[in-house]
């Protein structure tokens, strides 16, 4: 990645994506075990949810934390309008399967600005095609 200046914006995305995925894996992995009670699903699940601190690690913890800026980020303190309704535990779970693979593309794809990077945007994409699969086995019933 370039220099400290240019990697803070970039910090920021991935900070922000890396707790979008671990908070949107954690409401998935609730579905799984107090709704399906599905306990190998859950072990999958928490043990994506665990394997982002390694993510975390090779990208540099503090650099992510030094990059956080809550307070200038727009959409920190509104929700959204589609956020605010959800019909069932069903449509909890179909929007925090998106949530969560859409924060791994992004990790995915800002990941690949080093080299030094590359094992998370390649662990990135495996965990998305994961939840695509888990997504379609949860929803369609297959």
């Amino acid at each position: 990645m370039p220099n400290d200046n240019d990697q803070h914006p970039i910090h920021r995305i991935l900070d922000a994506n890396f707790n979008r995925l671990r908070e949107a894996l954690r409401v998935v992995e609730e579905y799984y075990r107090f709704i399906l009670e599905d306990e190998s699903a859950c072990v999958e699940l928490k043990a994506m949810r665990h394997s982002l601190s390694e993510m975390e690690r090779t990208v540099g913890q503090s650099a992510l934390l030094e990059g956080r800026d809550t307070g200038s980020d727009c959409f920190a303190s509104a929700s959204r309008p589609e956020e605010m309704g959800r019909e069932n535990a069903e449509s909890i779970l179909r929007a925090n399967f998106k949530r969560s693979q859409e924060a791994c593309r992004v990790i995915e794809e800002y990941a690949k600005l080093s080299a030094e990077t590359e094992s998370v945007s390649r662990h990135a994409k495996e965990t998305r095609f994961a939840l695509y699969t888990m997504e379609k086995a949860a929803l369609s019933g297959g």
